[in-house]
């Protein structure tokens, strides 16, 4: 069996960089202890919330990521180093890989990259936390909705006194 070569290297090192490059988010996992069966159920979930998932060697990782700049990802590149990453969400692999670990007891969460920033395990915790984009927008929705709403009540109180008004004014002329 032949080794990788140094081209084969550099190619690896290129794809990967390119690709944490256009990732909205990444998150940095220890996958230590975690069988083929739940990899492959890991990578399942993943997929259908728009994550790849990739297992990484930590000297190409540490290339790839020197060449974007994120050079504080070093610190977090030992031991057995798999990335979860999406060119869309920058939330979603911080809330799929939580998810996974809440329903599993695997996988250990080392640190993430959210819009080109390296963020802490605390970080990708915040971010797994957050709403999904539907309810935060619902709720901006419904923040801006609730002064109109109000205004219009204010408006319609002189109305209101003014009916209240003129029915009194009516049931004292009947009377």
């Amino acid at each position: 069996m032949m080794g990788v070569t140094r081209n084969d290297k550099q190619l690896l090192v290129e794809e990967l960089t390119k690709q944490l490059g256009q990732a909205k988010g990444a998150v940095l996992t220890d996958y230590k202890g975690i069988g083929v069966n739940k990899l492959t159920e890991l990578r399942r979930q993943l997929r259908k919330d728009g994550v790849e998932f990739r297992v990484v060697k930590n000297t190409l990782a540490k290339r790839a990521a020197n060449e974007l700049g994120f050079a504080e990802l070093n610190t977090h590149l030992e031991g057995p180093t798999a990335i979860a990453y999406s060119l869309e969400d920058p939330v979603a692999p911080a809330k799929a890989v939580s998810t996974f670990i809440k329903n599993n007891k695997m996988l250990e969460i080392k640190a993430g990259l959210v819009e080109g920033k390296v963020i802490s395990l605390a970080g990708v915790q915040a971010l797994a936390d957050l709403p999904s984009r539907e309810v935060l927008i619902a709720q901006v929705v419904g923040a801006m909705a609730a002064p109109l709403s109000g205004f219009v009540n204010v408006l319609q109180g002189p109305i209101r006194k003014l009916t209240y008004a003129l029915e009194a004014i009516r049931k004292q002329q009947e009377a």
